[in-house]
């Protein structure tokens, strides 16, 4: 284990039929008044909007709605946001929707709190402060729900881009696994793949000597196919929703990576162009890059893939390990090809200077120029 701090300021409310919660939360908490983000028209067929308005109702607390979040949310929506927030004069932001709303939710409060754009904080300023944030989740996958990250897409100038900073953190996530049972099939599979990225970037990327957490990394793994399957069997399964629930949440609030010294997000900083350009869904962009990135990067960590093809699928190489989870990516109905989600191969150097721009910010431009981003690529072919 190397040096490391570990916090994590957000309290979870986990179980069914806890957002009802969230107004006694905010009360508790000091607020009166929220701007409520939210996403375009589930949360209002569900109900679960009418139930979040009456629990604000009973604690007291002012609402102004602001609905149309869209799956890799945008710069344009977030700024219209950000005036919102301001002209309300509200004292934070409550994100009822998947991991696209909070992101979005998080970019506001940042932007609320400034009288500069929100997408400097995107490109060049440190998040100095926001206002707090409150969730109520309704997809598992992104784990936005406990950590201090957020990505949000520039349609002008195609980059999609991110900010992590302690200061939007929620400060309290409802988790009601019962709300993920309308999830369908597709993006329960984009989920199930988002959740693995989460954790495999460090799982291959870091320095070695970390046992304990290559174990908690395999166990989220093993545990989120083992749920996958069994939703994708039963789309109704409780526990099985519950599990993955929790598991998608753990795979991105610091857990794993803590201790492990140096690592990097390169499947990340790929499918981020992906969804920057052509705005395919996040969990699909990631299994079409996943398998490719891992094939190439096999050879400089064969130890670590030969432990993850042996803990993972009970296989002995390296390459049957990363050929078992690109079938498996196929038996849950997500892309492994760049074909599937329509982007040709004549796009790939298009896509790889996108991407490198991404991976100068993040500091790994040194070894993704995008000469070899290209190259990463054409695997996926």
């Amino acid at each position: 284990m190397f040096d490391f701090t570990f916090h994590n300021p957000t309290k979870i409310i986990f179980g069914a039929g806890k957002e009802t919660l969230i107004g006694s939360e905010l009360h508790t908490a000091g607020i009166n008044r929220v701007l409520l983000v939210h996403g375009r028209n589930s949360v209002v067929k569900s109900g679960l909007l009418d139930r979040v308005m009456a629990s604000l109702k009973a604690g007291n607390i002012e609402c102004t709605p602001f609905g149309g979040v869209v799956s890799n949310p945008l710069l344009s929506h977030t700024r219209e946001g950000v005036a919102l927030a301001k002209r309300e004069k509200v004292e934070a932001i409550l994100a009822v929707g998947g991991g696209s709303v909070l992101d979005e939710a998080k970019a506001i409060a940042v932007g609320a709190l400034s009288d500069e754009d929100v997408w400097q904080f995107f490109v060049a300023k440190e998040v100095e402060r926001a206002l707090p944030l409150f969730t109520v989740l309704t997809l598992a996958a992104t784990g936005s729900e406990m950590n201090g990250n957020s990505v949000i897409t520039n349609a002008e100038t195609r980059q999609k881009y991110n900010i992590s900073s302690p200061h939007v953190y929620p400060k309290v996530s409802i988790l009601n696994p019962e709300l993920t049972h309308s999830v369908p099939p597709d993006y329960t599979a984009y989920s199930a793949v988002d959740a693995i990225a989460h954790v495999i970037e460090g799982y291959f990327t870091k320095q070695p000597g970390t046992h304990l957490q290559d174990r908690l990394v395999e166990g989220i793994i093993k545990t989120v196919i083992e749920t996958t399957d069994l939703i994708m069997a039963d789309p109704g399964h409780a526990k099985a929703r519950a599990s993955f629930m929790w598991t998608a949440t753990l795979a991105l609030n610091g857990l794993t990576p803590a201790g492990i010294g140096a690592y990097s997000f390169p499947n990340h900083m790929i499918e981020h162009a992906l969804s920057a350009i052509y705005n395919i869904p996040h969990g699909a962009g990631l299994s079409i890059v996943m398998p490719a990135w891992m094939k190439w990067y096999l050879a400089k960590n064969p130890s670590q893939f030969a432990r993850f093809a042996k803990e993972i699928f009970g296989l002995a190489s390296g390459e049957a390990g990363i050929d078992a989870l690109e079938k498996w990516f196929v038996t849950i109905k997500s892309p492994v090809r760049l074909a599937e989600v329509d982007i040709p191969a004549t796009d790939i150097e298009a896509i790889a200077e996108n991407a490198e721009g991404l991976a100068r910010q993040w500091g790994i431009d040194g070894l993704y120029p995008k000469e070899t981003i290209a190259e990463i690529l054409r695997l996926a072919v």
